[in-house]
This record gives structure tokens, sequence and C-alpha cells, in this order.
């Protein structure tokens, strides 16, 4: 039997962990924190739970095919509760919600009452929601490999992709913020360039994203990021896999052209092959030495632009269920955050959740986009790191008590992840968790493979823009080019 060390244990390693062992490898799992999941993660602080990672899941639906790899890995199981809300995205301006709904037809007919001179843009919005909605990311198998279980997209999936192509292509060569400037409606501008997260993103973002809803997929899966991650924790160990928490790969030693082993925590570890799961980005340098410089990681280290965030955690002594559930607000005046001015907000409302904060109160979180890796650079090398946490904190909740007089004063509980956050338990690239490309240039598809004999990659760095679904695809086919180099046959189905 094959040894397979695996670095990570992010949605993209426990997925690898779970094929390797389906298919018959000796697979063990390299992880630096003390718990499954990396970037989908969620914490707990006095009694609430914070969902720092998973919004919405694609794929959370029986009718998408990437339904099957989160019940593969065990990620989904038969008694988890998916919850899908509608709205899904709520602005408030003034006393008026502008609400995205999942149904394009009732979306429609809500934006044109809200802004009338918008009708066409909306009109051609929620026409290609219609259009986006037949878009699923398909399971396919890699050529050569020999499987157990063939995955063979249906006909009517890859019909239905080409009839969106040339929509898509289009929609490709421009960003969210040149697409939402069309809209003449301040309060719309101000709803679809905030859906996203960032308006560097290709505006196809913001089609896939709700044709994703209307699709019916999307949901959240109750218990969040973490709950998530240790089901998939569960899956590998139940099929006789090992995870070595709190053990940092330090190097990936490689010997006339191959794989060897890893060294983690002064021990040297062999192995017939490696897969690694933590983001390449990094990895390349950091695992390697000297670092690896195979023509796709010179790309990547040059076209890969990535999207951090300054996350906000708050624990309110106040039942905040008559407020939506994921809203965008104007603060009478900015926040004013490491240089930038934040004329809008949001924030997610865990009120309807169990188990998320102590009977009536809630869990509230906010994230604040943006590079914002070197302000805490320099915080954590001045010794103001702390500080600075605290005081943006207590500017959060001033703003948050005076938007919401329900929240005045009833903050018991206040938490922030930084950039460096992220990179110390992490270990992904300045923190960040997804890739954004240039409108124009071609999506990046990195190879799993790496011209070194044994050694593979995975992960949401891998294909742009990243995220779950890339993490949770991107193992298995992992394992499919080892089965493939190895002469293995590739087992996946449960």
């Amino acid at each position: 039997m094959k040894k397979v060390l695996i670095i990570g244990a992010g949605i993209a390693g426990l997925s690898a962990g779970v094929y390797a062992r389906r298919s018959g490898f000796d697979a063990e799992i390299l992880e630096m924190h003390t718990i499954p999941g990396g970037n989908s993660t969620s914490w707990r602080r006095g009694g609430y739970l914070f969902e720092g990672g998973m919004h919405w899941l694609t794929g959370s639906s029986s009718g998408s095919p990437l339904h099957r790899l989160w019940q593969e890995t065990g990620a989904l199981r038969e008694d988890t509760e998916i919850y899908n809300r509608d709205p899904f995205f709520t602005c408030l301006e003034g006393s008026r919600s502008v609400c995205l709904y999942r149904d394009p037809d009732r979306l429609e007919r809500h934006l044109r009452d809200i802004a009338p001179e918008d009708a066409k843009m909306i009109h051609s919005l929620c026409r290609d929601i219609k259009k986006f909605r037949k878009m699923a990311m398909p399971v396919m198998d890699i050529k050569g490999v020999e499987v157990k279980h063939k995955s063979t997209p249906p006909l009517s999936l890859m019909f239905s992709m080409l009839s969106v192509l040339p929509r898509m292509n289009a929609l490709g060569k421009t960003s969210c913020g040149e697409y939402v400037a069309k809209f003449k409606n301040p309060t719309l501008r101000k709803l679809f360039g905030s859906m996203i997260g960032s308006n560097d993103f290709t505006a196809n973002s913001i089609h896939f994203t709700l044709g994703t809803l209307a699709a019916g997929d999307g949901g959240y899966p109750v218990g969040g990021s973490l709950a998530m991650a240790r089901n998939m924790a569960s899956r590998f160990e139940e099929l006789d896999g090992t995870i070595r928490y709190s053990t940092r790969a330090e190097k990936v030693i490689l010997q006339d052209g191959r794989v060897t082993g890893v060294v983690a925590g002064g021990e040297f570890i062999p192995a017939d092959a490696v897969i690694v799961t933590a983001d390449a980005l990094a990895a390349v340098d950091a695992l390697f030495d000297p670092p690896l410089h195979e023509p796709w990681m010179d790309e990547m280290r040059r076209a890969v632009k990535p999207l951090l965030n300054t996350f906000l955690c708050f624990g309110v002594e106040a039942d905040l269920s008559e407020l939506p559930e994921n809203l965008l607000f104007s603060p009478k005046k900015p926040l004013m955050f490491a240089g930038e001015s934040f004329p809008c907000l949001g924030i997610n409302n865990y009120a309807s959740f169990a188990g998320y904060a102590p009977k009536g109160c809630t869990a509230v979180t906010s994230a604040l986009m943006g590079d914002s890796y070197d302000y805490w650079k320099r915080a954590k090398e001045d010794g103001s790191y702390q500080s600075k946490k605290e005081r943006l904190a207590s500017d959060m909740m001033d703003i948050l008590g005076e938007q919401f007089p329900q929240m005045r004063g009833r903050f018991a509980v206040w938490d922030v992840a930084t950039p460096l956050t992220y990179e110390r338990y992490c270990g992904t690239y300045k923190g960040s968790w997804m890739t954004v490309m240039e409108p124009g240039v071609p999506q990046a598809s990195y190879p799993l493979k790496a011209e070194v004999s044994g050694l593979y990659f995975a992960g949401q760095r891998m294909l742009a823009p990243g995220g779950l679904p890339v993490a949770v695809s991107t193992g298995r086919t992992a394992v499919q080019y080892l089965c493939r180099d190895s002469k293995t046959v590739f087992e996946g189905e449960i």
C-alpha cells in the first residue's frame, strides 16, 4: 500500500484524504492547527459561535452535481439541515428594504418597483440569471484514469453550459465595478456593488451567484463551516485515515526528481506521494528548498491577486430576529479603517440559528474587504496590534448602536480576526481566502500534478476565483492523478 502525505486539513486536504483512502492508499494528513477546516472555520467566544468561513454552499442542493462530492466526503450527511434564506441579501435604504430574492421573476418585479429608470438593465440581469441557473460545476474524471464508477456529466448539462458561454465570455471582460456602474439607481449600485465582496471580480461573479440561488442551491448547512469540516474529518478517520494536528509541514523533500517525504516537527516522514493542499501561492516558496519554479507557479506568482478581509465578530445581548439575516446599510458617518473609508457596511445576523448565542442573544459578524495586511503587519511590529483591534471594534460597535438602537450598549463579546490571524492559523498567502483575476484575463486554472514525480497540488487557489467547490473538487482530482500515475483504480462513491 503506497503512503500518501497530505499537507493541510482544509476542505481540499480532507477531500483528498477521503478519496485516497477509498482508493486504497495509506493516507495521513498533516495539519498545523488544532482543528480541521482551514479557512472554512468558525469559533466560539463567551458562548457565541462566530461563522468565519462559509456563508453559502454551492452544492447544498441535491440537484447539483457537487452535492455528490459533499456527500461522498461526509461534509453533508443525512441529518444535515440546509437553510436557504430568502431574500439572500437586503440593503436598508431609509425606511425601504431592497432585496435580492432567489426567484428571478420576483426579483425583477421588486427591483423595477424600486428603480424604474433601470428597467432595461434589470430585465437583462434577470434574463441572464435564468440562463446562469442552468450552469453547474460538472464532476468529471481525468483522462486516462481507471475508475470503479465513471463520472460523466449529462448531455443536458453540457448543452445548457454551451448556451450560456457567449454571455459568460462577454461578462468575463467586464469587472463587477464596471457592470454595476451601468445602473442609474444609487441603491442598486450599492446593492450589487457589495454582494460579491470585490468590484475587481468579473461581472460573471454576480450572475453565477444569483444563478446558483435561483436554481435552489447555495444554502447554508446548519452548524456552519467547522461542523462541516469536522464531518469530513470524521469520514476520513472512519476510513482509517490519520490526521496529525498541531503539526506544521516544514519542507517537502525531493531527491532525483521525485518526492521522498516531508519534514514536520523536526521529523522526517517518508512517503511515496505528497499532495499539497496548503495555499499553493505560499507553499511553492515555503515548502521547497530551493523554491519551485515550474511555469504555472511563476504565472501564479505574477497573476494572482489575493482577496483579503478583516473579520469582526460581536455577541449582542438582544434578539435581532426582526432584522434581515444578511444586510447592508450606510452609516451616518463612514467607518474609517486602515486609511480607507467604508461608506457602506454589511452584517451577518445569526439570530435565527439555535446554539449560535445564549438564549435571547445574537451572534453578528461583519467583513471589511480590502488588503489591510501591511497595516496589521506594521501594527504587530510596533506593538499597536491589540489597541488597533480594540479601536476598530469600538468604532464598529458605536456605528451599529447608532444604526440599530436595539444593539446600543448590549455588546457582551467582540473579536477581530485580521489577515494575520488567517495567515497564522491557516497558512494562506497574506491571510487571503479567494483569488481575484482581472477582467479579460483567462481565469487561472493551474495543473494539479507537478513535474516532480509523486507531487500533487489541490486547493481553492488552483482555480480562480476559488472557494469551497474548487477545494472539494481539486482534492478529488489530485487523487485521480495519483491513481493514474500509480496504476490504481480510483474509488469515489460511498
